[in-house]
């Protein structure tokens, strides 16, 4: 080797710089790569119940006040399963618990169509709650990820899954459009049908996650009670962003295409809307982990709290299509944020050891919070109206980013408790 090369090599290892990735990174690298494929094909899971499911609902519903129910028992059922998801994590490993948690994918499809079949609310109330448990599992893709990531690769781990949305913004909602009329007039049959064969095709995918065993100092790291790890302000603080970001974006999104058919607009354009909204959601995880790497955790948070209040600003703004756009948009870009950067700041907070229980805690906590906003946007839309849908944004993100800013996560980045 070259002396100059010899000089720089030098250098950047001694200011932490490295331009190979370790053995540890290479994996979760392989690894994210698998997520993030998974992600794209189960992704469609979501954006197909977020799509149709208050439509469906609205048709089916016994009172306009259940229409939101669908959406609801969906976001329950992520909740529901959090933690013996990640439970069954801790017992079968992840690719395992990942493949048994697509045969729930491939139930929910069916059982979704054969409730519209036979034009039954409850029972297609039941195949979203299915759809929302295997949520559960995929939303721990994002955590699976920084298994085997040294820390400094860890937001990059999580935003690449995060970064398989993107193909999903495409594939749930254009499998929306090409099959809601597959078989007439049972509107929205055939996208159900066709979710059950992502989810199958989800299953083989990630079948080739390659999980990792805890190391001999991870074996002898900290296991703490979940009492005392919930001591540490930043940890509480983590979970409240991530419940600030899921739950005020799904209020949103969930009265939005409601909103936009009473207004007047179409199916399709109502669709494309919560494409472009699921879009914006990931296409920012391509950079999310390098701005998180630049200027902190904390205000990258920050950052999306303010855009989830002005996407709030942009409804109560008008009614007409490019506010309904615009601030799906918005909401997209602001959850990206706030999601992620919450995500990245737990995985600094608890060991190797302690993940089971602290992810699956933080999950239930999550969509716990977010079944109870989508069941309010139902609620509130239906007695109060749109604008008090996004009215209720304001007091929640202030009082969130008033919590970041108190334990001190706008200031320089603070060192990893563990």
């Amino acid at each position: 080797m070259p002396a100059t090369h010899r000089l720089v090599k030098r250098i950047k290892e001694q200011h932490g710089v490295t331009t190979e990735l370790s053995a540890g990174d290479r994996l979760a690298r392989r690894n994210a790569f698998i997520l993030a494929a998974g992600s794209a094909l189960g992704g469609a899971n979501a954006s197909v119940v977020i799509a149709t499911g208050s439509l469906i609902g609205q048709a089916m519903a016994p009172s306009p006040a259940l229409a939101t129910v669908p959406v609801t028992t969906f976001v329950l059922g992520t909740a529901l399963f959090a933690m013996p998801a990640s439970n069954l994590m801790r017992a079968v490993g992840r690719r395992q618990g990942f493949t048994l948690g697509s045969l729930l994918g491939i139930l929910a499809g069916l059982v979704g169509a054969t409730a519209i079949w036979l034009g039954s609310f409850w029972l297609y109330s039941i195949a979203t709650a299915l759809a929302g448990a295997y949520q559960s599992f995929i939303v721990l893709y994002r955590y699976a990820a920084a298994d085997s990531a040294t820390p400094a690769f860890r937001p990059k781990a999580v935003s690449w899954v995060m970064a398989g949305g993107v193909a999903a913004a495409f594939v749930g909602p254009q499998l929306t459009i090409w099959t809601k009329d597959a078989f007439p007039p049972l509107l929205f049959l055939g996208t159900y049908l066709g979710q059950a064969a992502f989810a199958i095709i989800a299953m083989g995918v990630v079948s080739r996650f390659q999980d990792t065993s805890l190391t001999a100092a991870e074996l002898a790291g900290s296991d703490r009670p979940l009492r005392e790890i919930l001591r540490d302000h930043r940890v509480k603080v983590a979970i409240l962003c991530g419940m600030t970001g899921q739950a005020m974006m799904n209020m949103v999104m969930t009265a939005t295409p409601i909103a936009m058919i009473g207004c007047g607009f179409t199916v399709t354009e109502s669709t494309l809307g919560i494409q472009w909204h699921v879009i914006s959601m990931f296409a920012p995880a391509f950079f999310t982990g390098s701005v998180i790497g630049r200027f902190g955790k904390g205000p990258v948070i920050a950052i999306g709290l303010v855009l989830l209040a002005l996407a709030g600003a942009i409804n109560l703004a008008g009614i007409t299509l490019a506010n309904f756009w615009g601030s799906l948009i918005v909401l997209g870009i602001g959850w990206n944020f706030a999601f992620t950067g919450a995500t990245a700041l737990l995985l600094d907070y608890h060991t190797p050891k302690e993940r089971g229980r602290v992810q699956g805690f933080a999950d239930f906590l999550i969509f716990g919070a977010t079944t109870l906003a989508s069941f309010l946007a139902g609620y509130l839309y239906n007695i109060y109206g749109w604008s008090a849908v996004n009215w209720m944004v304001v007091p929640v993100t202030l009082f969130t980013f008033a919590m970041v800013f108190a334990v001190g996560l706008l200031k320089s980045p603070p060192k990893p408790a563990v």
